[in-house]
């Protein structure tokens, strides 16, 4: 609906008759608004790069114009960041996100593959200035981490990350082998929206298994010494979330059945989702020939999405969580393919 439609429905005389309904469409007329004085902002300022170009090359002043290149270039990465915002458009963009990253094929080399991911995302985060907290997290037998489950909280936290669902996978030469030899490991990388008070999730206790332990791993003296650790099983589909990191029973409980919501509403969306994805299915085994984006560390480095062909001869730059470029691809590409679609199958 466009900002004039908008305007002549607020401008009815019965427009405050439905005082929600009223404000749903004041906000969305409000951010129309932003979005397209930002626009103009940016035409405004491509205007006055424009004239001061063309008196600055008559005037053959360098300086003023390796000035506005830099500015140039800072104004279309502002652009873009816009653009990108903009395609994210559904409810559950501009939640904030759930992460879960479980080891599969490989072993010990896996589970320190889930850690190197973790990490990439941490550092990702942190450059967006988005909130991390870890919930849950599983450490590895020998080395690494078996899963782990955390929070991304940030402005379009969910609509960035839903791009990172899918199977990764590492090559390299495995620390790990003392003959030094080429190992492949996978790993699975789930996203939800985190689900806060204003949406309704109705959750029947009965159908709830709630178990308690030890926290373990590395930081379970740390936590306490008591069963505060919370395992939630929903019986009717069978997810199970845990939380374990929080310092008393009743705050992993919390925390838990906040996962668990936003499990159960991402299910419930995916239900009402007719167009499915086979790249992003996961129902696939975590192992060869399903995997979205692939990590070359040996013979040559380079890191890949097979979803867009998008390649970074980087990949040490990737794995410290410079990653947008592949975001924004994918996004791109799933908001120009009528068949793309961000489908989620749960990982239990």
């Amino acid at each position: 609906m466009k900002i004039k439609d908008l305007e002549i429905l607020s401008l009815k005389n019965d427009f405050w008759n439905n005082q929600e309904y009223a404000r749903e469409i004041l906000q969305k007329k409000n951010k129309l608004a932003d979005k397209l004085n930002n626009w103009k902002k940016f035409g405004n300022q491509i205007s006055d790069i424009e004239h001061l170009w063309t008196i600055a090359f008559e005037e053959r002043d360098e300086q003023v114009m390796n000035d506005l290149c830099s500015e140039l270039s800072q104004l279309s990465s502002a652009v873009r960041q816009d653009e990108l915002k903009m395609m994210l458009a559904s409810e559950q963009d501009s939640m904030n996100a759930i992460m879960s990253i479980h080891a599969g094929a490989g072993g010990t080399e896996a589970q320190d593959w889930v850690e190197m991911l973790l990490r990439m995302y941490l550092r990702w985060a942190e450059k967006r200035e988005f909130v991390t907290k870890i919930i849950d997290s599983l450490p590895g037998d020998e080395a690494g981490i078996k899963s782990v489950t955390f929070t991304l909280e940030g402005e379009y936290a969910y609509g960035y990350a839903k791009a990172e669902i899918g199977i990764h996978r590492l090559v390299r030469i495995s620390p790990f082998d003392s003959n030094g030899r080429r190992h492949t490991s996978f790993a699975s990388v789930f996203v939800y929206p985190e689900v806060d008070d204003d949406i309704k999730i109705e959750i029947d206790e009965k159908d709830l298994r709630i178990d308690t332990f030890r926290a373990g791993g590395k930081g379970g003296q740390h936590v306490n010494k008591t069963d505060s650790a919370v395992r939630i099983t929903h019986l009717p589909t069978g997810i199970v979330v845990q939380c374990q990191n929080e310092r008393s029973q009743h705050k992993n409980k919390s925390m838990a059945m906040k996962y668990l919501k936003s499990r159960l509403y991402e299910r419930e969306l995916q239900q009402k989702n007719d167009k499915i994805n086979e790249e992003n299915k996961l129902k696939k085994d975590i192992a060869w020939g399903s995997q979205i984006r692939s990590y070359v560390l040996h013979p040559y480095k380079m890191v890949k999405d097979h979803r867009t062909n998008l390649e970074n001869g980087n990949a040490g730059r990737v794995l410290d969580g410079d990653i947008d470029e592949f975001i924004q691809a994918y996004l791109m590409r799933a908001k120009t393919d009528p068949k793309e679609g961000f489908v989620l199958a749960d990982s239990d």
